[in-house]
């Protein structure tokens, strides 16, 4: 595969992580009052939720830029696995958290080789 291609499939994948992402955070940034009503069922108010949301857009941005790609990787991955652990709290399918989680952990390893050889030649 040349660079270009490479370079293309790269920042396609960037973009699909970065909708998931956008979309949610937007959804916590700006709520309407059907998520202001799921996030209570999950004991947040307003301002937790906000936060949240402000925390999902500094992962996401760190994501973005490649020099600091990795730390954003592990900040959006600890975000999603509080979110896993929220979803099985109270009783609610992990299947939309794992996936995404799943989904980013693929896209890191694209983008960043020395991630996949720290984490597979452990």
């Amino acid at each position: 595969m040349s660079t270009k291609s490479s370079n293309i499939i790269y920042w396609i994948l960037t973009g699909l992580v970065s909708l998931i992402f956008i979309g949610s955070a937007s959804g916590k940034l700006f709520p309407n009052d059907e998520a202001l009503k799921m996030a209570a069922s999950f004991g947040l108010d307003a301002e937790t939720n906000t936060i949240l949301g402000i925390v999902e857009l500094l992962g996401l941005i760190l994501f973005v830029i490649p020099r600091t790609g990795i730390l954003g990787t592990f900040l959006l991955v600890a975000y999603m696995g509080g979110a896993i652990a929220t979803h099985l709290e109270h009783g609610q399918s992990i299947i939309v958290p794992c996936i995404i989680q799943s989904f980013l952990f693929l896209v890191a390893f694209y983008r960043f080789p020395e991630l996949r050889t720290k984490l597979l030649n452990a």
